[in-house]
């Protein structure tokens, strides 16, 4: 439950009751500012003995209730979020001095959204998407070069998506926003909730 004092003592970049929304609108700043990949995030996982895991993938919907990234499903970060069923990952912008931290349960994005985000890719990618074993050995980059070209006379210019390839949601339970202040002062808002059906608790926290 959101108090009248923490309603009140949000105002300017931190206003607004939805964070989805609050993402959406610090993304698009960023993408007017940051020169590279605005919606690149640090995605963290751990794995079967709990040891974590980060790499930066990039962020492609942020919907009403999720956030959708994309994937090789036999890749790391698949194998560990399948067993985990957990992510977090966090997204900064330098340009803004601002980020949001994300924490929340998984699952796959593996229908026609996913058939259309794969579509929407170049044909390069595409293909490149059937080529690689993601996260396995490769003996040379000769190797996938030569495999990449032979998937564009397998599957030609229309090629469907691979069926091992495709989309996770992460459905957060706690979302953060943090902007840069004076002297370290920064400000952190945070909403937290116990699950995905309850309702959002905004708390400001100290830097």
């Amino acid at each position: 439950m959101v108090s009248e004092k923490d309603m009140s003592d949000r105002s300017g970049i931190f206003a607004g009751d939805n964070p989805f929304e609050l993402t959406r609108s610090w993304l698009a700043e960023a993408e007017t500012a940051e020169p590279n990949d605005p919606n690149a995030i640090a995605l963290s996982t751990v794995d079967k003995d709990g040891l974590p895991n980060a790499r930066m993938v990039l962020l492609k919907d942020v919907e009403d209730d999720a956030f959708v990234f994309y994937t090789n499903y036999g890749s790391a970060k698949a194998q560990e979020i399948e067993q985990a069923g957990k992510a977090a990952f966090v997204m900064h912008w330098k340009s803004l001095r601002r980020q949001v931290r994300v924490r929340g349960t998984v699952s796959r994005e593996d229908g026609e959204k996913a058939d259309a985000y794969y579509k929407s890719r170049s044909l390069k990618s595409r293909l490149g998407a059937w080529a690689s074993d993601q996260s396995q050995p490769l003996p040379s980059r000769a190797s996938l070069v030569a495999k990449a070209a032979k998937m564009s006379t397998v599957h030609g210019t229309a090629p469907k998506r691979p069926p091992f390839w495709g989309g996770f949601r992460i459905v957060p339970v706690e979302i953060e926003f943090w902007a840069d202040g004076a002297f370290r002062l920064h400000d952190r808002f945070v909403w937290r909730r116990a699950t995905p059906s309850d309702a959002w608790e905004i708390i400001r926290l100290n830097p």
